[in-house]
């Protein structure tokens, strides 16, 4: 329901006079973190549009579902970039389906902004020449859990990823990044929407390692932590960021993620941030929108109004000129919700490394681990 009214109209009938309508597209599911990211879309649609940095022009949001299909996402995106009024496209966080409708995005020549968490979807650039990324990198998230399990003195983990694209490369990534001091006592993998993952955690406890590193989205991370303590393990549990979800942990999942410690950006534990920067303050009044106007915040939220507001700078310099759209978010360079975005002509997956912090899963809450 969220998505479908999201959608809106595309006619000019509903503008102000005169006023010209540029539509965003989103390709998304309706049932995952998805409506995270359409929720934060058509927010910051909504405040682009009331701030007048468009002039005479207004941001319209269309979404279409793909249900985590690549086939339905081809469709959507195929019906889009036929679209005249449509400047850009959102992707979801299906990265098959942007991944393998790279080739038709660059082909219809349609500025497309990813909020997948595969490393994939901006790779090999040559190919991806109209596909950007806004979002962790694998490798940026794995090394700094590296870091830490060194800083911590950690000498042996167990490993549980996930078998699509982000889990395989999350997890090569890992082990590009960890030093000969660390050693992997058992690698399990599960599938994405497993419900059921007992066995293959037990099989990592049973190894008897020091901490338990996962590369899951949250629901599988949570299930983990549960299954590992229900296992005895009292080890130290890390969460890589494709785990961050909604700002409470669920409470069935509380206890066994207590003390856990999650590679995020700054955002869902904006509480403890000082507001000592411009960009600080943004992200805390982001935060305090997104949540006035739906009640809690996901962490994911911020990835989307980074889309939005790098594809109104464009709209609001060359209009609906996708070619000219593509070479402008491909120079960005903007101290963004998420924190500092740099895209080149060489790497189109733009969130720093600096952007991640550690987090530390108290009481239901993640805070600062520092």
């Amino acid at each position: 329901m969220l998505l479908a009214g999201a959608a809106g109209c595309t006619s000019d009938d509903d503008a102000p006079d005169g006023a010209e309508v540029v539509v965003i597209a989103a390709d998304l599911n309706n049932s995952s973190v998805d409506t995270a990211y359409a929720r934060a879309l058509q927010l910051r649609v909504d405040q682009i549009n009331a701030s007048g940095q468009l002039g005479d022009r207004e941001l319209r949001l269309v979404t279409k579902d793909n249900r985590n299909d690549p086939a339905a996402s081809m469709r959507n995106i195929t019906s889009f970039a036929d679209d005249p009024t449509v400047a850009a496209v959102v992707s979801g966080s299906c990265d098959d389906c942007v991944v393998g409708a790279a080739k038709t995005i660059n082909d219809k020549a349609i500025p497309t902004i990813a909020l997948s968490a595969s490393d994939a979807v901006t790779t090999p650039v040559s190919e991806r020449q109209y596909v950007f990324k806004l979002g962790p990198n694998s490798k940026d998230s794995t090394a700094a859990l590296v870091n830490e399990l060194v800083r911590q003195r950690i000498r042996t983990i167990s490993v549980l990823y996930t078998t699509d694209l982000y889990g395989r490369g999350a997890n090569i990534a890992l082990n590009n990044a960890l030093p000969e001091s660390i050693t992997v006592k058992a690698v399990r993998s599960v599938k994405p929407g497993a419900s059921d993952i007992a066995q293959s955690v037990g099989t990592l406890t049973d190894a008897a390692p020091q901490a338990l590193v996962v590369l899951t989205p949250p629901d599988l991370a949570q299930l983990a932590a549960r299954d590992a303590r229900a296992a005895g393990f009292s080890g130290r549990v890390y969460l890589d960021a494709a785990a961050a979800g909604d700002l409470f942990i669920p409470r069935e999942a509380v206890a066994a993620t207590n003390n856990a410690t999650m590679v995020f950006t700054q955002i869902l534990a904006i509480d403890d941030v000082i507001a000592t920067t411009p960009a600080k303050s943004s992200r805390k009044q982001w935060f305090r929108d997104y949540t006035s106007r739906y009640g809690s915040y996901s962490g994911v939220a911020s990835f989307a109004a980074d889309a939005a507001d790098l594809i109104a700078d464009a709209v609001a310099r060359v209009g609906a000129d996708r070619p000219r759209i593509r070479e402008i978010i491909e120079t960005s360079q903007v101290d963004g919700l998420s924190g500092p975005i740099r895209l080149t002509p060489d790497n189109h997956s733009g969130l720093m490394p600096q952007a991640l912090t550690l987090l530390v899963a108290r009481s239901g809450r993640w805070r600062l681990a520092s």
